[in-house]
């Protein structure tokens, strides 16, 4: 056959992609049909249907509390009990009217019976709960009895049926969504395969060239990478490949030197701290013990001998050496924290707490203060480390009382995967702006002369919850009464307790 009755390459590669285009244009057709149904159907489940069956469980909910709120204040005329009824009696209209609006859409049918609902509420309502709590309210005493009670029974049973076979209609037609939704995805999922199918060859060949090109060189990279992360700081970065591998192999390699001398540097660091934390706990502290040790002496020999104002420099120079080692002993604990580790072991905060409170006995007893402990969990930690944030919490509100005694209120909430532990008391507060400030080291907003203290408490107490994985905030939320600190601690698996 001659040479000039075959296409050449560039008509064929034309060809080609012009019947690729053609059949995908024919598949991407089909599948952006299929893709339309398919959020048509999904949009009708997940935004009117289902949003529907939640509004008629609020509905369901509401009626329930009101029930329950009704109940309470005939029994005891307590105006708490018309709470869940007033409440219930709006979530109740509000959800009737989102599911009005939403079943309008999506199911026609079901507006008659949630209509149907509404209207048996209203009857129970009107001729059972607000009479009866008019005549509460009116006489100020209880008057529930046996005939209103069953009467009002019948009547909200009504409702609640009424409201439990509409809830039922819902969540069958939820389900005829999510089968019709099953359905249309199918379709959607076999295109997609047929498109997918149709490109194999054209993918497979690019595929091939992007191995020897690009993957391969990649795949040598990443694994010096691994390598070099993995902690082996000495192992070369080497890259080939084309020019842009070649850089990020460079970079890389830049990288692991510049991080094998901040390593370097950081040892360094850290060997210098230890020897600060020796020279701070032996050298710096002996001299401070023995200006102690001679001012006190001085004081007692020669006591009545000085005037008013040298007894008062020997009384600043002895607090002043006692302040200091106060100050060193709390900063070389602080330094301490997350360097010097034990074994974390599961801590019963619980017996925590009571131990916190038995050493800080004196202290309770001679402010009057009311301590209140919830049941608190086990958790996982350095139990001297925690029973140092429980031990600064609680010292801080017996502390920064006002006029009336102290009352303390530890308490603990779950949430998500972690314990949410909460501080409180009735003392002075503080003001938000310094919600922040109040966490670094050496921050006081009182004179010591006021409030004695170093000013490192709370830094430590957010050291230890970050070393342990949480988080330590004051809560601003709870008003301009008193000082609410919250802090998180993850939690202990069942398996592990």
């Amino acid at each position: 056959m001659d040479y000039r009755t075959r296409w050449p390459a560039s008509r064929l590669l034309v060809a080609a992609v012009a019947v690729l285009i053609v059949v995908c244009a024919g598949a991407i057709g089909s599948l952006l049909v299929a893709l339309d149904s398919l959020t048509d159907a999904r949009t009708e489940l997940l935004e009117r249907i289902d949003p529907a069956g939640r509004e008629v469980l609020e509905m369901q909910t509401a009626l329930v509390n009101q029930e329950t709120g009704v109940r309470g204040y005939v029994l005891t005329a307590n105006q708490d009990f018309l709470t869940p009824y007033t409440e219930g009696r709006q979530a109740e209209l509000d959800a009737v009217e989102s599911a009005r609006s939403l079943l309008s859409a999506a199911r026609p049918d079901l507006v008659r019976e949630l209509e149907e609902v509404e209207r048996l509420a209203t009857d129970w309502r009107q001729g059972y709960a607000d009479p009866l709590v008019d005549l509460v309210y009116v006489s100020g005493f209880p008057q529930a009895t046996l005939a209103d009670a069953e009467r009002g029974k019948a009547l909200f049973d009504r409702a609640g049926a009424a409201v439990a076979a509409l809830k039922t209609k819902v969540e069958e037609a939820s389900a005829a969504g999510r089968d019709n939704v099953t359905n249309v995805a199918t379709q959607a999922f076999w295109l997609v395969i047929g498109l997918g199918l149709l490109l194999v060859l054209i993918i497979a060949g690019v595929a091939v060239m992007l191995y020897r090109i690009v993957i391969a060189p990649l795949t040598g990279l990443a694994a010096d990478v691994r390598q070099v992360s993995s902690g082996d700081f000495a192992h070369a970065v080497e890259a080939g490949g084309p020019r842009e591998t070649v850089m990020l192999g460079q970079d890389v390699e830049a990288m692991r030197v510049r991080i094998l001398s901040d390593l370097e540097e950081l040892r360094r660091s850290n060997s210098e701290l230890e020897q600060f934390a020796y020279v701070a706990s032996h050298d710096l502290q002996e001299p401070l013990r023995k200006v102690a040790s001679f001012c006190q002496l001085l004081e007692r020999r020669y006591s009545g001998q000085l005037d008013d104002r040298g007894e008062q420099y020997l009384k600043f120079a002895v607090d002043g050496a006692k302040r200091m080692q106060v100050l060193i002993n709390d900063l070389l604990a602080f330094s301490r924290v997350g360097r010097i580790t034990r074994e974390q072991t599961l801590v019963d905060c619980d017996e925590l707490v009571a131990q916190v409170l038995d050493n800080y006995s004196e202290v309770i007893e001679r402010t009057q203060a009311t301590v209140e402990v919830a049941d608190l969990p086990t958790v996982r930690g350095e139990a001297s480390l925690l029973g140092g944030v429980f031990g600064n919490l609680i010292s801080n509100a017996l502390k920064f009382h006002g006029d009336e005694p102290p009352h303390v209120r530890v308490d603990v909430e779950r949430t998500d995967e972690s314990w949410t532990f909460t501080v409180s008391d009735q003392g002075i507060g503080i003001d938000p702006e310094y919600a922040e400030r109040i966490f670094v080291i050496f921050q006081r907003l009182h004179h010591k002369d006021d409030y004695p203290g170093t000013g490192i408490g709370l830094a430590m107490c957010r050291k230890i919850i970050e070393y342990h994985g949480g988080t330590i905030w004051l809560d601003t939320s709870e008003g301009d009464t008193g000082t609410t600190f919250k802090f998180t601690l993850p939690a202990v698996e069942d398996d592990e307790q």
